[in-house]
């Protein structure tokens, strides 16, 4: 590997002296710089530290206590079979309640991991994609029993199931019919919950599936550009629901990669959002969550990651997100302790309020350097959404595997570059030391699986069985229609239908993707 090439293969010239035009504002359209004119000098990004395991009152319980350390919005991880539409009393669920998010099975569990919260004050963001749209409703019904204003009550469910099937993995239904459900959240939410960001299309999990910069922003903005198409042939208007959507990006250890990446991005998409007839500015902007590089932290000396964080939070800080989240120096190893969450936290605090990152919009632009990069990444994602269009679009070059050899070389090749040494990794392949042993593990009890199944024999031995049978019927019949789904999952849960008899019901219509 050349001693002096980013992440992304662009090639770092020794010196840039070409001049620059900086006649673009913070902003202004497109957005290079920023989509406020003053970013930061007014108010910080929310700071966020991504949560949930074990039951809902475990979660509820360090919710709480990020709230006392100044987490500004609640982020919830949810555990796999929450993702792919299991109760936890489901067979496929064994050996997995609570181990990488909460477990969240019906209306009970929602109240649970809420208590004493209340939604109208805070900003949720929802890490689910399939069951997104159960989640979504969990929440409005949980929100409705508060006696919150919908119109009021903002967050972010990720919804972005595209890159599921491409990175990820927590996929159930084939894409159309997926998408169905995407479009049907845009559709209610501009209604009845107007300040809800419906997606939140990630490029995060791209990255960490092993993309490169120039991948990850090409992917990740080719399926923005098929849920715009989706709403858009749904008869959505997109200056309405374009203003909704949300990004969510990687922060790797190119700290100049990363910053460029992230000023390209806003420029590209408000060149989509303009091409596909957005003409309100606020349609036109992206604006995306942030976070660290789960993939960059080393089990190695495990306390080098609070440096490599710290190094991310500023390429976030310094690109202009919106929201980010901080990773725990124990993550590569287990779920983040306590006292990892409150370091992370703190990384970004002192970053925010001590280093003069905030203090002035776009701290880098002019910087021969930078501009060229920003540059050079956006044109080189350009011919790689080229070739993505040339086939049809993002779900055509899913389904033709694509983007998944793609990614899959990318990932093949860097890793060839660490182990050979190309690639410094410290503390990993070079200033390695002996096993000092290490730091305190967090470990979710296998017990929480009974907890939940008992939970769930009681709920439906008290509920109106019957109610919830024509609920789920009902379901099933609008789902082999063109009805939006979103009323009827409300409903459904309200009267305390389970997410896994939800999902299973659409299961019954539109069957299971396999890859």
């Amino acid at each position: 590997m050349e001693k002096h090439v980013t992440d992304a293969g662009i090639t770092i010239q020794p010196v840039y002296t070409q001049p620059v035009a900086m006649q673009e504002l913070p902003g202004e359209f497109p957005f290079t710089r920023g989509i406020h004119a003053s970013m930061y000098r007014d108010k910080l990004w929310t700071m966020r530290q991504y949560a949930g395991f074990s039951t809902a009152e475990a979660s509820n319980q360090r919710y709480h206590y990020l709230l006392q350390q100044g987490v500004m919005g609640l982020s919830v991880a949810f555990d796999l079979p929450t993702q792919i539409g299991y109760d936890s009393d489901h067979p496929m669920a064994e050996g997995e309640v609570g181990k990488v998010g909460v477990a969240i099975d019906s209306l009970e569990d929602m109240e649970r991991l809420f208590k004493d919260i209340t939604l109208e004050q805070i900003s949720t963001s929802m890490t689910i994609n399939a069951t997104g749209f159960i989640l979504l409703a969990l929440y409005i019904a949980l929100a409705k029993k508060q006696g919150a204003d919908l119109k009021k009550i903002s967050g972010t469910i990720q919804n972005d199931i595209l890159k599921e099937y491409a990175a990820r993995g927590t996929f159930i239904y084939p894409p159309q019919p997926s998408m169905r459900l995407i479009t049907d959240i845009f559709a209610y939410c501009s209604k009845e919950v107007p300040k809800w960001n419906t997606i939140s299309i990630s490029g995060y999990h791209i990255r960490e599936a092993g993309a490169n910069a120039v991948q990850e922003l090409a992917f990740t903005l080719s399926n923005g550009k098929a849920y715009l198409k989706a709403a858009l042939d749904k008869g959505l208007d997109i200056n309405v629901f374009a203003q909704r959507l949300s990004f969510f990006f990687n922060a790797h250890n190119h700290l100049f990669e990363e910053v460029a990446k992230f000023r390209a991005a806003r420029r590209m998409w408000a060149n989509i959002t303009l091409s596909l007839g957005a003409t309100d500015t606020k349609a036109q902007m992206l604006r995306f969550h942030t976070q660290t590089g789960g993939s960059t932290l080393t089990a190695q000396q495990p306390h080098n990651n609070i440096v490599r964080v710290a190094v991310q939070t500023l390429a976030a800080t310094l690109g202009g997100t919106q929201s980010l989240h901080t990773n725990g120096f124990d993550e590569a190893l287990s779920l983040p302790t306590e006292e990892a969450a409150r370091i992370a936290l703190r990384t970004q605090q002192i970053i925010g309020y001590e280093s003069g990152v905030a203090d002035t919009v776009d701290p880098l632009a002019g910087s021969y350097y930078v501009e060229a990069l920003t540059n050079e990444i956006e044109t080189r994602a350009w011919e790689l959404i080229g070739k993505i269009d040339a086939m049809g679009g993002a779900v055509s070059a899913i389904e033709q595997g694509f983007v998944q050899e793609e990614i899959a070389r990318s990932a093949y090749q860097y890793q060839q570059q660490i182990e050979r040494g190309e690639k410094v990794i410290v503390g990993m392949n070079k200033f390695t030391m002996e096993d000092t042993g290490s730091p305190d593990i967090f470990r979710i009890d296998d017990s929480i699986r009974k907890v939940q199944s008992d939970r769930l024999a009681a709920l439906r031995a008290k509920r109106d069985n019957g109610q919830v049978q024509l609920l789920l019927q009902q379901l099933e019949t609008a789902a082999r229609s063109s009805d939006n789904l979103m009323p009827l999952v409300v409903t459904a849960v309200e009267n305390y239908c389970t997410l896994g008899e939800i999902a299973d019901t659409l299961r019954k219509v539109w069957g299971e993707y396999r890859s």
